[in-house]
C-alpha cells in the first residue's frame, strides 16, 4: 500500500504552546504551502484526516483538487492528547510534572491525557484496519506530527523512545510502503 503522510502546516499558536488535540486554526496565508503540499501527491486517492480542523483545511483542499476515491476523516488520526498541559506554555508546566515525562514520554502518562504508546496504539489500530482491507489505491493520510511518527517509527522498526529522530515539519509529505 502506497501511503502519503502529510502533516499539516503552521497554526495560529504561539511558539511554545502546547495544542496537542485541542482544536487551534492554521496560521495564513496557507495557499502557497497547499500547492506546494499537492504537487507532491498523487492525482488519485483515498483521503483520511484527523478531524481536527487544522487537517480538515488541508485534507478539503487536497480533495477539491484531485480525483478523490473516498474520503474520512477519523478520531484515531489525532495527535497526542496532552489532557492537562493543553493549550498551556511548555514552560508553565511545573517541573515535576514535565521532567518524568520527558524522560519516558513514550510510558508516562500526561495528566487525564495519554502516552505515547497509546497513541502508538490507535495509530496501529487505524493501519492494521486500512492494510486488511488490501487498499489497490494511493492512501493519503493527513495528520499531525506524532502520528506521523508513530507510523514511521511503525515501518521502520524504530523504537518508540526514538520517534524523535522522525523530523516531520510543518507541510511535509512522506512517502512510505507497506
Amino acid at each position: 500500500m502506497e501511503i502519503y503522510l502529510v502533516r499539516h502546516t503552521e497554526t495560529t499558536c504561539e511558539k511554545g504552546i502546547c495544542y496537542g488535540q485541542s482544536d487551534v486554526d492554521l496560521a495564513e496565508p496557507f495557499e502557497s504551502v497547499f500547492e506546494n503540499i499537492l504537487s507532491q501527491l498523487p492525482s488519485k486517492a483515498i483521503i483520511f484526516s484527523s478531524p481536527l480542523k487544522r487537517c480538515v483545511t488541508l485534507a478539503k483542499y487536497i480533495q477539491n483538487n484531485i480525483k478523490t476515491i473516498s474520503y474520512e476523516e477519523d478520531k484515531r488520526l489525532m495527535e497526542m492528547n496532552f489532557g492537562d498541559w493543553e493549550m498551556k506554555n511548555w514552560n508553565s508546566i511545573p517541573q515535576e510534572q514535565l521532567n518524568p515525562w520527558m524522560e519516558d514520554f513514550v510510558n508516562i502518562k500526561v495528566s487525564n491525557g495519554e502516552s505515547f504508546v497509546e497513541l502508538h496504539e490507535r495509530a496501529n489500530d487505524f493501519l492494521s484496519e486500512k492494510k486488511s482491507k488490501k487498499i489497490n489505491h494511493p492512501v493519503i493520510i493527513i495528520a499531525h506530527a506524532g502520528i506521523i511518527r508513530s507510523f514511521l517509527c511503525h515501518h521502520s522498526s524504530l523504537p518508540l523512545k526514538d520517534a524523535f529522530q522522525n523530523k516531520v515539519d510543518f507541510g511535509e509529505v512522506i512517502k512510505i510502503i507497506f
